[in-house]
């Protein structure tokens, strides 16, 4: 979102560009609140502040004294009142867009709940489509043991008919044909 107050402004657009784009907002102050306050909350501001501060002294405390309008005698008083002027409007400024960011992140907190539940569910389901996949193969014979129950009977098989006399494996059985032998042995 590019109205965040922690992600950096798009340095590429003009200043005319970004007003452009805000005046179809309803919220046209709050975006203008916002930009200031991301302003004040910059080095560059501290620097302009700085450099303001000290022409103002240094035009005050050395000029002419028919240029002077702030008097040193007089504490630069002009200078505190601009300086509180300006404290006084920065105020709320950032609590307007401080209060204008938690809305934002009130929505996105609720979408993340959302998502979260979303993903939570989804989660659940597929755990449980894979311990009724698991059951489901517990209970399904595979090739190995498919096989090794047939060598059971085949042994069993033999075992019998060569208790029977009928003949055992590598004899002929009763009906001429040998005995069928059991695969792997």
């Amino acid at each position: 979102m590019a109205d965040r107050l922690d992600t950096p402004r798009d340095s590429s657009r003009s200043w005319w560009q970004r007003r452009k784009e805000s005046r179809g907002n309803s919220d046209s102050f709050g975006v203008i609140a916002e930009g200031i306050a991301r302003f004040l909350g910059t080095p560059r501001f501290l620097i302009y502040m700085t450099l303001f501060c000290i022409a103002w002294l240094v035009w005050n405390a050395w000029a002419p004294s028919h240029w002077r309008f702030d008097s040193a005698a007089n504490g630069f008083t002009a200078l505190t009142l601009m300086l509180s002027l300006q404290a006084s409007y920065a105020a709320p400024l950032i609590l307007l867009a401080q209060n204008r960011q938690e809305d934002r992140d009130r929505v996105t907190a609720e979408r993340d709940r959302t998502q979260a539940a979303r993903n939570l569910a989804d989660t659940e389901y597929l755990a449980r489509e894979v311990a009724a996949l698991r059951i489901a193969l517990s209970e399904v014979a595979t090739r190995d043991f498919v096989r090794g129950e047939l060598r059971d009977a085949m042994d069993e098989l033999a075992e019998r008919l060569t208790q029977t006399g009928l003949g055992g494996p590598g004899e002929e059985s009763a009906g001429g044909r040998p005995a069928p032998k059991p695969e792997g042995k």
